[in-house]
C-alpha cells in the first residue's frame, strides 16, 4: 500500500487518469458520493457512475456494477461501508483498474492487500476530490 498515501504518489495516479467508476455514486444531491462524482465530472474526468438502483445520474448512464461498464477504468472510487468492499474490489481487479480508491472513512486492509497482490495501487481513507484539488 502506499506509504501513508505520500502526496506525489497521490497526484501521479490524478494526473494519469481519465477514467473513475463511482461504485455506490448517489442521484441525491447532498450526499458525498454525489458531490465528489460531480466534481470529478466538471473536473473533466470520465466518469462512470455505478449504483443498481438507478439508471441515470447527472444525465449519464448509470451501470449496476463495474462488468457492466464497457470501457477501461484507471480508477474504482468507492462509496461503501468498509465491510463491503471486498467484492468490490475482486471486481476492479477482474475489470483491469489501475487504482482502487477507499473514500474518506473507508479502510479494509484485507482488500487493500488483496488488490496489492493482484498489482493494483490502493488508496485507503482518503477523498479524492480533496487530493484533487489540492494537485501541486
Amino acid at each position: 500500500m502506499l506509504s501513508l498515501n505520500s502526496m506525489q504518489t497521490i497526484n501521479d495516479i490524478l494526473r494519469s487518469t481519465t477514467s473513475i467508476a463511482v461504485v455506490g455514486f448517489s442521484p441525491k444531491e447532498n450526499r458525498p458520493s454525489h458531490m465528489v462524482g460531480k466534481y470529478l465530472l466538471e473536473a473533466g474526468f470520465r466518469v462512470y457512475p455505478v449504483n443498481p438502483g438507478v439508471s441515470k445520474i447527472l444525465g449519464i448512464v448509470c451501470y449496476p456494477d463495474l462488468f457492466s461498464i464497457p470501457y477501461p477504468i484507471d480508477v474504482v472510487d468507492i462509496f461503501r461501508r468498509s465491510e463491503d468492499v471486498g467484492p468490490v474490489v475482486e471486481a476492479a481487479i477482474d475489470i483491469g483498474a489501475r487504482v482502487v480508491w477507499m473514500q474518506q472513512g473507508i479502510v479494509n486492509e484485507d482488500a487493500a492487500t488483496l488488490a496489492e497482490n493482484a498489482g493494483l495501487e490502493v488508496v485507503m481513507d482518503r477523498c479524492i476530490k480533496i487530493d484533487h484539488m489540492q494537485l501541486t
